[in-house]
């Protein structure tokens, strides 16, 4: 980072904190906690300030009443101002480490109130930012979609809870549905450019990776529920199961693919990531066989056993065919209340990889953040 690029960037960060130091406090203006946003954002290229990311996390987590709204006002208000790609990959990470505090109202934020969906760094020509633009707006997308995710995940959860069996298959398909499609997005969330090699280039992908990590054993959880009820499921539904199985095994081969570019690239937890195995084709053929009625007197003897800790299961058919939902045996996901995911390294031991969740407390050289956007007006438009 040139000298006088990092001197100017130092400055416009100080002159925002003059600003706010002088505002009036007001129920969506906190000086305080605006200055904190304004930190964990600055200009620089090289660093987060981690120092200042956890006071926001911890406001977050100890008063989401309070300090939500004000909070959310202070990272739009930023990111729609910014024409710098590090200001605006700070201020998605800083949105993305708010939505791993798992506080229940920031599932009412909805739809994020500012856009970076076609964000051009404006201090730079864009043949040399091209790669962190196309950063912010992949970025942005994922996190707007994951926004307007968790509006209605808990919604879902609870109508696939008090549905009856004959509905909450349906539920469940719907939910893997969308699941995939937020993985799709993940998916393209990679630097693109040569010279991306960055510290802060290597923390967002460091978050993509954790977030996939979660949103894969979702999909891998749901697909063993769907298929433990597959053959007492209509026509539609079963034959709505058996796209999301074919994605699933299409998406797995992209998995490999990111996650082995991810290393290469120096991803930090990409190689902590187990092997993603496919679902063999022709188990999926014997089973459209059993969807179509041509399999009725297979199916009675199918059973799905659940592998202990894991939240996926196997399809055992009466031929000794196994179908592997996923990799769920291989790996588990703690309840939301811990810091850690736990992956088999393939010996009978367990090591522990760090999650998104652990920003309170010491942070190792290399730990991740996260953020993202979408289309509103900024301020008075931020409803809960």
């Amino acid at each position: 980072m040139k000298l006088w690029k990092r001197a100017a960037g130092a400055l416009k960060d100080q002159n925002s904190l003059v600003i706010t130091a002088l505002s009036r406090r007001t129920h969506l203006h906190n000086p305080d906690l605006q200055a904190a946003v304004i930190r964990a954002t600055s200009h620089d290229e090289a660093r987060v300030d981690y120092r200042n990311a956890q006071r926001v996390f911890a406001w977050v987590r100890t008063s989401p009443s309070t300090h939500l709204k004000p909070l959310v006002w202070a990272i739009s208000t930023r990111a729609h101002r910014t024409r710098s790609w590090s200001v605006a990959l700070k201020c998605l990470m800083l949105l993305h480490g708010v939505f791993c505090c798992k506080v229940p109202a920031v599932q009412r934020i909805g739809r994020l109130p500012f856009d970076l969906s076609d964000f051009s760094d404006g201090h730079s020509s864009p043949s040399r930012t091209w790669g962190h633009n196309a950063l912010v707006r992949a970025y942005f997308n994922l996190l707007d979609q994951k926004s307007a995710f968790l509006h209605t995940d808990l919604k879902e959860i609870r109508k696939v809870k008090a549905a009856g069996p004959e509905d909450s298959i349906m539920a469940e398909i719907v939910m893997l549905q969308r699941l995939q499609s937020l993985l799709s997005l993940l998916l393209q969330v990679r630097p693109q450019a040569e010279g991306m090699h960055g510290t802060l280039v290597l923390e967002v992908m460091d978050c993509i990776i954790i977030e996939i990590f979660d949103t894969y054993s979702r999909v891998c959880s749901l697909i063993a529920r769907v298929l433990s009820r597959i053959y007492g499921a209509s026509q539609a539904e079963a034959s709505m199961a058996l796209a999301v199985l074919r994605q699933a095994n299409a998406q797995g081969e992209e998995l490999a693919e990111f996650f082995d570019f991810c290393k290469v690239y120096g991803v930090l937890n990409a190689s902590e990531f187990p092997k993603v195995e496919r679902i063999p084709e022709e188990d999926i053929q014997e089973v459209e066989r059993m969807v179509n009625g041509r399999g009725e007197e297979e199916t009675k003897a199918i059973v799905v056993r659940e592998n202990a800790g894991s939240g996926g299961g196997e399809l055992v058919l009466s031929s000794g065919k196994v179908l592997r939902t996923v990799v769920t045996n291989k790996w588990e996901v703690f309840d939301d209340g811990h810091d850690l995911m736990s992956v088999d390294d393939g010996n009978g031991s367990e090591r522990d990889i760090v999650s998104i969740r652990s920003l309170n407390g010491p942070q190792p050289q290399h730990q991740p953040h996260h953020v993202h956007a979408s289309k509103l007006e900024i301020p008075d438009l931020i409803t809960f």
